[in-house]
């Protein structure tokens, strides 16, 4: 072999080292970026769908706070507020609104069929919104829960909050003022007199919506969100039962109840049926408006310390502090419980009114018939309708004895040294005084006052 071709065939061999060398270098970086990507692709936004349907109320707050903090720590893109509604709490549209205001991303409305009164305020709240076709939003003047129209200072304060929620989302304020007050007039839209309510046409014509669209995905183009993973959150068993139980219209059915079985446990010797429908109707109440968060333990503590002070009362001469103090402290706690102290004195004074009737015509009308009987034993248990009873207290007709308890009109007798569980004649018999026994039917054993002068 040459030398020359000894150093040619030494370079060459130099040379594909170098090129291997080189090969296994730029291979793994020429590769880098291809993971890098795939990753990218896989993962694609998320976007989650949050349902603004029937009455805005504390108890769709729950589930709205809830859902918004599922949405940031997923590291969602987005968040869509579909919105359905009729209004409902002032109040709690309020708060909603500070959710959303809180939170780092775009909150996007979709109004899917009616977005009115406070749903209207909620949907300007969002960084958007988009209707469905055949959608409408406004009509939101407040009323009470009576049905009256409020004063001029909440007017007043209804209407600035949304214009500045408007002109927030760059919308026209007094587009948004027309829908709350009836005097104001806009050319075109609506006259004086009357409520503004946008359809979609409407409201995309004079660019107070951000557009029309179909469904969600086309909401999702519109936004450069297109492909986007979505996820609909939906309340959990727990929020719709409390949502339920703090409706105005639940809320004082079950505190007339709970007045009523009140009233029945009290006409009762004992504990019975009336004292356990009672509490379990006020725990509904006072349970659902503390798992929505609307209420604390301060209102249950106060209401356990009205009952207690109650109880200290029936045991006590006459009605004095501790009875005063006891219903003053339910009232309090009812009223504290309350999604607002109007809602609160509104169903406490309704479901008062209903529970004195009710309890009027159940012992005045109802005494011989009826269900009514199977709480509080109304009917004569004699041995010619066909009773009879281990315990036969007929021996006591005509027997004297003194009060142990006041009798509200039941309470506790003690007669020849033993103690009975009675019902007054007429009504309210302080304790310490002389009855007779003038009725036995069954168990049932009723005393009336006898007067004695200067009895000791």
């Amino acid at each position: 072999m040459k030398t020359g071709q000894f150093y040619v065939e030494r370079d060459d061999i130099l040379l594909k080292r170098i090129f291997k060398i080189f090969i296994l270098l730029i291979i793994p970086i020429l590769l880098l970026p291809a993971p890098f990507s795939l990753h990218l692709e896989a993962e694609s936004a998320t976007v989650y769908i949050i349902p603004v349907k029937g009455q805005i109320e504390p108890g769709w707050l729950l589930f709205l706070k809830r859902s918004l903090k599922e949405a940031r720590e997923s590291g969602a893109q987005a968040v869509i507020l579909e919105v359905d509604t009729p209004g409902g709490f002032i109040d709690t549209a309020q708060e909603a609104k500070k959710l959303l205001d809180e939170l780092t991303i775009p909150v996007y409305g979709l109004v899917n069929n009616d977005a009115l009164s406070a749903g209207a305020y909620l949907t300007l709240a969002t960084d958007g919104f988009y209707m469905t076709p055949g959608s409408t939003i406004g009509a939101a003047e407040p009323v009470l829960l009576t049905g009256k129209e409020v004063d001029e200072k909440i007017l007043s304060f209804w209407e600035a909050e949304m214009r500045s929620t408007a002109e927030k989302q760059g919308k026209d304020p007094l587009i948004a003022a027309a829908m709350v007050r009836r005097p104001l007039a806009i050319e075109g839209l609506v006259r004086e007199g009357e409520l503004l309510t946008l359809t979609t046409v409407q409201a995309e014509k004079i660019s107070f919506s951000d557009g029309t669209v179909n469904s969600v995905e086309e909401l999702l183009d519109k936004v450069n969100l297109s492909g986007s993973n979505i996820i609909y959150s939906s309340a959990t068993f727990w929020e719709r039962l409390s949502g339920w139980l703090i409706n105005p219209i639940i809320a004082t059915i079950l505190l007339m109840m709970g007045f009523f079985f009140m009233v029945v446990e009290i006409m009762t010797p004992g504990f019975g049926v009336g004292g356990l429908l009672s509490l379990i109707a006020f725990g509904l109440y006072f349970g659902g408006h503390f798992l929505t968060g609307v209420s604390g333990w301060p209102a249950i503590f106060l209401f356990g310390l009205g009952i207690i002070l109650l109880l200290i009362e029936a045991f006590i001469p006459g009605f004095g502090i501790f009875g005063i103090s006891g219903l003053i402290a339910v009232i309090i706690s009812i009223v504290l419980a309350a999604s607002s102290t109007t809602s609160g004195i509104y169903t406490l004074l309704v479901s008062l009114f209903v529970a004195a009737i009710a309890s009027f015509i159940a012992f005045k009308y109802l005494q011989r018939k009826g269900a009514l009987k199977r709480i509080v034993l109304l009917e004569s248990a004699t041995r010619e309708a066909g009773f009879s009873s281990s315990a036969d207290y007929t021996y006591l007709l005509g027997k004297e004895g003194k009060t142990v308890t006041p009798l509200r009109p039941s309470g506790m007798v003690e007669i020849e040294g033993k103690r009975y569980d009675t019902i007054s004649e007429s009504g309210y018999i302080d304790s310490g005084e002389m009855v007779e026994v003038g009725k036995v039917e069954g168990y049932r054993i009723v005393v009336r006052k006898k007067d004695i002068i200067n009895y000791k």
